[in-house]
């Protein structure tokens, strides 16, 4: 049985992260189709596209009454999102991310604050519908706030639209890209569902608690599109869309995922030690990861170095005290 549930949870976590990355890479290819701006591509079609792993582990949790797991996964997801996404980007690049700019600047704080609004409404123990509300409207007031920003838009849009290829204009690969997204989502749910049934089964049979393993690994494997594609963009030399994809990476799971799940199940944690050791760590990401991108206008090697070890300590200590 225990060997059956490790190939489920393999093959899960396989088909999310395979299944995330064509679907990724697909909405780009459509939103360039459709003359979207880059903007859109990397604050909500590439942000908004690898939440959906976590929106899928979501709402599958909370309808099988266990979303501590979904709240354990976003946890994760932040951590690494916050500290091994961007230091990998810094480090693989092998040159400094620049963080420079008012609307970015601005981003960084609103984004250090959401990665610990989910932990501060979860004082009490409960995340209940009411917070859920109040996550829902953090997220559009996040939407609405980035589209009244023209600038935004402006620097994107110049260096996008001369990169889009001209075989994605074609009405055949756009049809093509849509059934990719389908079939993505497809897969999405499935593998959701594996990860959900096989988390239940490991929690139980190595006497581990849900939270743990939402935070160390369905958190860390979600995380893997964001991970994947800033190391893409380095590649590329799109460096200043890594900070914005991260950044929708983090806001939009600690509010819009959390805020579904909350209204669908509320979570209610009864044991708080996994998570109080998340909570200082998520306090620490985010504080150091705003400084960092202030600091100098930009992540230099020394930080992205700094920020790997935060979440190194973090697992460990994790491991130790579980």
């Amino acid at each position: 049985m225990l060997l059956l549930y490790c190939l489920i949870f393999i093959i899960s976590c396989s088909a999310l992260y395979l299944s995330g990355n064509w679907l990724i890479d697909s909405l780009k290819r459509i939103s360039k189709f459709l003359h979207w701006r880059g903007f859109l591509i990397a604050f909500f079609i590439v942000a908004l596209a690898s939440t959906i792993p976590n929106l899928f582990v979501g709402i599958s949790s909370a309808i099988h009454n266990i979303p501590q797991l979904s709240f354990g996964d976003i946890v994760g997801n932040n951590l690494v999102a916050l500290t091994v996404a961007v230091a990998l980007s810094v480090l693989i690049g092998k040159k400094p991310i620049p963080t420079d700019g008012k609307i970015l600047e601005r981003s960084a704080l609103f984004t250090s604050f959401v990665a610990i609004l989910p932990m501060l409404l979860l004082w009490d123990g409960t995340l209940g519908r009411g917070d859920g509300i109040i996550l829902l409207a953090v997220f559009f007031f996040y939407v609405l706030w980035l589209a009244s920003n023209k600038e935004r838009f402006k620097v994107f849009a110049g260096n996008q639209e001369a990169q889009v290829p001209k075989i994605i204009r074609e009405f055949k690969a756009f049809f093509k890209d849509v059934g990719k997204v389908l079939i993505s989502l497809t897969l999405l749910l499935l593998a959701a569902e594996g990860i959900v049934k096989s988390a239940q089964f490991f929690a139980i049979h190595f006497n581990l608690s849900l939270p743990i393993i939402g935070i160390l690994v369905v958190g860390l494997g979600n995380a893997l599109p964001e991970i994947r594609f800033a190391i893409a963009s380095v590649k590329a030399g799109e460096t200043e869309m890594i900070l914005g994809n991260l950044m929708g990476a983090v806001i939009m799971p600690a509010t819009l995922v959390l805020g579904i799940v909350a209204l669908i199940c509320p979570i209610v944690i009864t044991d708080f030690t996994p998570f109080a050791v998340a909570r200082i760590f998520m306090i620490i990401a985010a504080i150091t990861f705003y400084v960092f991108s202030r600091r100098h206008k930009k992540i230099t090697q020394q930080e992205a170095i700094i920020l790997f070890l935060v979440y190194i300590l973090f697992v460990i200590i994790e491991i130790l005290i579980k």
